[in-house]
C-alpha cells in the first residue's frame, strides 16, 4: 500500500500524518501544524495565554472565547452526558491535587510528598452561553480537556485534509486516529500500551473509517505521596481510576467516541465489557496480567 507521512511535535505527544498521495503531503502537513497550534492556543491547560487557562483562572465568571474552545467544550458536555460522567471535563483540579500540574515531562521528573483528593465538581456546573459566546465554571473547578481536545483534533484535521487534497487521510495524535478514506485494504493500526514503540507488544488490525483511540494506565505515570499514580481519573472521588484493564482500545464512528468510551471502560472497570457489548463498540481490553477480552466483532489476538 503507497503511503506518504509526516511527523508533528505538537501538544505534548508525537503525531503523525498520513496520505496516500505523495502530492498531499506537503499541504497535509500544512493543515495538520495550523490546527495544532491553534488547538494548543485554545485548549492547553499549561499554556498561561491558552483559552482555557483564562477559563480556569476566572472561576465562576463568565468568560468570553473563540469558536474551537465553545466547541470543543460542548464536545467534551456531550461526552460526560453520554457517559454518565464518567468521562468529566471538570476533572482538572483533581488532577493538580494529585500532582499532574504542569507539563508531564516535569510531573514525570519530579515526585511529591503528599497528594490530595479532590472530586470533580461535575460536568453540570459548566456554563455555555452561545448567544454570548462564553463560558463559565464553578468556583475553584477547572476544566482539563487534554484526551477529548486530542481526539477532536484528529477528526477534524483528517477531515480537512481530505477536503482540501482529495486523499485518503490518516490523522495520529498522541495514538488517538482519525481516518478520512482509506486504501482499500484499510489503514494498518498497531494497538498496544505504548503507540510511541513500534515493536512494543500488541496487535495490529486494519481501519477504514471513523476512529480508533487507546486509554492506558501503564503509561504517564508520576510518583506523589509514595504512590505511583497515572493520568485517568474517577470523577467521583478525585482517585486515579483502579487497575482492572491496564489498555482499552476502541474503535467508533469517530475518534471522539473511541476515545471517550476507552476511557469510560477504563474508569468503569469489571462493568466495562458488557456496557461496550450494550453500546455495539468494538473494543481490545486488556488485564494488567496481559490477558485480553474483545467486545463486538473486535478481531482475537494471533
Amino acid at each position: 500500500m503507497p503511503a506518504w507521512s509526516a511527523d508533528v511535535e505538537a501538544i505534548g505527544v508525537s503525531n503523525t500524518i498520513v496520505v496516500d498521495t505523495e502530492a498531499a503531503l506537503e499541504p497535509a502537513f500544512a493543515v495538520a501544524r495550523a490546527e495544532l497550534e491553534a488547538l494548543d492556543r485554545a485548549c492547553s491547560r499549561f499554556r498561561e495565554d491558552s483559552e482555557l487557562a483564562a477559563v480556569n483562572r476566572a472561576a465562576g465568571s463568565a468568560v468570553p472565547v473563540g469558536e474551537l474552545l465553545l466547541a470543543v467544550i460542548e464536545e467534551a458536555l456531550r461526552i460526560a452526558a453520554a457517559t454518565n460522567g464518567l468521562v468529566d471535563p471538570t476533572v482538572g483540579a483533581a488532577l493538580c491535587a494529585l500532582g499532574y500540574d504542569r507539563d508531564f515531562g516535569l510531573v514525570a521528573t519530579t515526585s511529591r510528598r503528599g497528594v490530595e483528593l479532590v472530586p470533580a465538581p461535575g460536568w453540570r456546573t459548566v456554563r455555555v452561553d452561545h448567544r454570548r459566546s462564553t463560558v463559565r465554571i464553578a468556583r475553584g473547578s477547572q476544566l482539563d480537556l487534554g484526551a477529548v481536545a486530542k481526539a477532536f483534533a484528529a477528526d477534524r484535521i483528517a477531515a480537512r485534509i481530505q477536503r482540501t487534497t482529495g486523499a485518503a487521510t490518516l490523522a495520529s495524535l498522541g495514538g488517538d486516529i482519525a481516518v478520512a478514506g482509506a486504501p482499500d485494504e484499510g489503514w494498518p493500526v498497531h494497538v498496544t500500551d505504548d503507540h510511541r514503540f513500534a515493536d512494543a507488544p500488541g496487535q495490529t488490525v486494519a481501519i477504514a473509517d471513523g476512529g480508533l483511540a487507546s486509554s492506558s494506565t501503564a503509561v504517564r505515570r508520576w510518583r506523589a505521596g509514595g504512590r505511583t499514580l497515572h493520568h485517568i481519573v474517577d470523577p467521583t472521588t478525585g482517585r486515579a481510576a483502579a487497575e482492572h484493564w491496564r489498555t482499552v482500545g476502541v474503535a467508533a464512528t469517530t475518534c471522539v467516541d473511541a476515545n471517550a468510551a476507552a476511557t469510560a471502560a477504563i474508569v468503569m472497570g469489571a462493568a466495562a465489557p458488557r456496557w461496550l457489548e450494550r453500546h455495539g463498540l468494538a473494543a481490545r481490553l486488556v488485564r494488567p496480567d496481559g490477558s485480553v477480552t474483545v467486545t463486538s466483532g473486535w478481531p482475537a489476538d494471533r
